[in-house]
């Protein structure tokens, strides 16, 4: 059950992620004049996605907490970049990002990191 717990973790995290990241796509760009920049960021984080973004976060928290009770830190942190492969894959999917060899040779590297870090 604690490797359920990590795997909502990384979920959590990455849905928190696209959705923020989807918000702001809708939002337009960053304004320049500093009040603008308040009302929109206001807005943002008034938008309902944004604050489900939030509530994925609390609870990837919680979920974190649970796994850190069963798991030690150094075994179960390594899984956390699991979150870097999914949000590449997300992101080349709903927004057209595109996924580079280098992208792949990083993504490569943080999995064999992943494998040789968890061992043991």
């Amino acid at each position: 059950m604690s490797y359920v717990y990590v795997l909502c973790t990384v979920l959590l995290t990455v849905y928190g992620q696209l959705a923020i990241k989807w918000q702001v796509l809708e939002a337009g760009p960053f304004p320049a004049d500093p009040a603008e920049k308040i009302q929109f960021l206001g807005r943002l984080l008034l938008n309902p996605w944004v604050l489900s973004a939030f509530a994925a976060a609390l609870l990837a928290s919680v979920s974190w907490m649970a796994a850190m009770t069963r798991l030690e830190l150094s075994h179960a942190y390594p899984f956390m970049s699991l979150a870097f492969v999914l949000v590449m894959l997300c992101s080349a999917w709903f927004f057209s990002e595109p996924i580079t060899p280098l992208k792949v040779a990083g993504i490569v590297l943080v999995v064999l990191g992943l494998v040789v870090g968890s061992q043991g």
